[in-house]
């Protein structure tokens, strides 16, 4: 049985020994086995005593020398502590130098690389001349427009598909889009429908009353939100809300390899996926229209009320300004952008990419693109209207 040995009394010598030959000069003396039991203590009276020495003076001329001769092991813990000190003394500007490191740790060394790949420096981007950049913005713009294209005719095509075949389509996915985009939505467009008629009828109250035609308020508002403002206003808030949730669902899908495993098992992500949601924003989309033409109208029908006009004067110049055809109108206007706003939610889930924030990007581009959809669509309708007077 051995005997256990007396410990020696270098095992009471500091691993890291500091030692100042001059104001621009210091020199660490690594000895003996470094490691996370011996290093417990010095690390931190060296790292004192280091930042002692480059506060004072300049701290770009002081060179540090890290003298590794007498080491005997090295783990790494005592990676870690050269690597402290070196990027301290490169953070203030000056010299670090390693000697006497055996050659066994030089591997380990350059494959941690310290500085390097611990505190790297930051690239900067180079920039792109005017030139480029206008032919990547126009190369990105025909790219989306021909996938743009793609879908819409695709999706045509299914549509026409689910008049013919109306037993295969996932009603139960229709109907759960009906409630999500629909009745999930009719506190909100309630509320900003409310409101603006009530904006609208004051704004225009406060010209009209400077001509005594306050009358005309009631009939001005109600035509106005029957054909534009309720149509409109109904629209952005479901890209706000049912467009960006389909893009996040079928984006968050395609993250997850769900559309390729429908492609790959011989189904069309459009029938299963984009015809019920676009199918539930063809049908919700004209109710919660109409639903905030009331709500505007009795909003500024009570509004009106302050300037001293009766519910029966309002309502019987409404009749006189508004028919079913602008009602019919509206209505048209409001089934189109219950397309674009639906259609164009799936688009970018499926153009999701990859990575933690594509399902994200997806959907800010979902809503971004719907809006600009739905104004381009209003403004043909409304060149429409004045051709034809509808």
């Amino acid at each position: 049985m051995d005997i256990p040995q007396p410990a020696s009394s270098d095992s009471n010598k500091p691993v890291a020994v500091w030692s100042l030959i001059d104001d621009a000069n210091a020199k660490v003396l690594l000895s003996g086995k470094v490691d996370v039991y011996s290093l417990g203590g010095v690390w931190g009276q060296i790292r004192e005593a280091q930042n002692t020495w480059l506060a004072h003076g300049d701290g770009k001329s002081k060179t540090l020398t890290f003298d590794a001769s007498q080491v005997g092991s090295l783990d790494g813990a005592g990676m870690a502590f050269l690597i402290d000190i070196e990027q301290a003394q490169q953070k203030a500007g000056g010299t670090f130098s390693l000697v006497g490191l055996d050659a066994r740790y030089q591997p380990l060394l350059k494959e941690f690389d310290p500085i390097a790949n611990l505190f790297p420096v930051p690239v900067v981007k180079p920039q792109t001349s005017f030139i480029v950049s206008t032919g990547m913005a126009t190369q990105n713009f025909l790219d989306d427009a021909k996938g743009l294209i793609t879908f819409t005719g695709h999706l045509s095509a299914d549509l026409a598909w689910s008049v013919m075949h109306p037993r295969q389509v996932r009603w139960g996915d229709f109907v759960n889009a009906a409630v999500q985009a629909g009745i999930a939505a009719l506190p909100i467009v309630g509320l900003v429908s409310f409101l603006i008629g009530v904006i609208l009828s004051f704004q225009a109250a406060i010209g009209m009353k400077q001509f005594g035609a306050t009358s005309f308020v009631g009939p001005l508002a109600a035509l106005g939100i029957v054909r534009e403002m309720g149509p409109l206003i109904t629209a952005i808030l479901l890209a706000g809300r049912s467009s960006a949730a389909f893009a996040a669902e079928i984006g968050t899908m395609t993250v997850n390899s769900e559309v390729d495993a429908l492609v790959t098992g011989g189904l069309s992500p459009i029938r299963f996926l984009v015809v019920p949601r676009v199918l539930a924003g063809i049908l919700v989309m004209p109710i919660l229209t109409l639903y905030a033409d009331i709500v505007s109208i009795l909003a500024s029908m009570f509004t009106m009320l302050a300037y001293g006009i009766p519910f029966i004067n309002f309502y019987n110049g409404m009749l006189s300004a508004v028919d079913v055809e602008d009602i019919g109108s509206g209505l048209i206007k409001a089934t189109l952008f219950g397309v674009v706003v639906s259609a164009v939610g799936c688009l970018r889930g499926m153009q999701t990419g990859t990575g933690a924030a594509a399902v994200g990007i997806s959907a800010t581009r979902a809503v971004v693109s719907s809006i600009v959809m739905i104004v381009l669509v209003d403004g043909i309708f409304a060149v429409i209207s004045y051709k034809t007077g509808f």
